[in-house]
């Protein structure tokens, strides 16, 4: 049912998360890294509806930090840490499941989260499904800006691959005249930094 569909993808997007606490919270000057609620599944027998939902009544300003369709960027996520830091929490699962999974709809109040998606490809990922589709990953992959802890937890820009050799015809004719063998030496290292100081302003 979809009810159990939905404590499943919580509580599996709650496992994700507390691994990235795990990794992110004794990093010098993360701070408070956001949780995922537990959502508890009921039966209700003699209930026309015999099975409901019970999590912990979340109270203050909701806020949707990333929303199902990537193109929908709500503004609190990048001027917001609890944004900024669910943007990390879905880069870090996206690295850790080898882009096969991502954490979508991160909303809540302050750093507490619930009603989270999870995305996967058609396969899934280890047996799991997520419910929502995959284009969110491709979505995803394209519009994420690393912010500063992406950076503190060590994690790989996402603007390599396609993206930068699209723009590249762009900026070569600027500042690589040479740019078949500037590409090959200059390290991915040296280039992200200008991402990073981009997404910034």
């Amino acid at each position: 049912s979809v009810v159990t569909q939905e404590c499943y993808v919580q509580n599996t997007a709650r496992e994700y998360a507390k691994l990235y606490a795990a990794e992110a919270e004794p990093l010098e000057g993360f701070g408070e890294v956001p949780e995922i609620i537990p959502i508890f599944l009921i039966h209700r027998p003699a209930n026309n509806i015999p099975y409901a939902t019970v999590e912990e009544e979340l109270v203050g300003e909701f806020v949707k930090y990333s929303v199902k369709d990537g193109k929908e960027l709500n503004f609190l996520r990048r001027d917001s840490e609890a944004g900024q830091k669910c943007c990390t929490f879905q880069h870090w699962v996206y690295e850790k499941t080898n882009g096969n999974l991502l954490v979508t709809d991160l909303q809540g109040v302050g750093m507490k989260l619930t009603d989270v998606g999870i995305a996967t490809l058609a396969k899934g990922y280890k047996g799991f499904k997520g419910n929502c589709s995959f284009s969110f990953i491709e979505q995803f992959r394209a519009l994420h800006q690393c912010n500063e802890y992406c950076e503190m937890l060590g994690l790989k820009s996402l603007r390599t691959t396609h993206q930068k050799q699209r723009k590249a015809t762009s900026t070569k004719s600027k500042n690589l005249p040479n740019s078949s063998t500037v590409k090959k030496m200059v390290p991915k290292k040296a280039r992200e930094p200008r991402d990073f100081i981009s997404s910034e302003h």
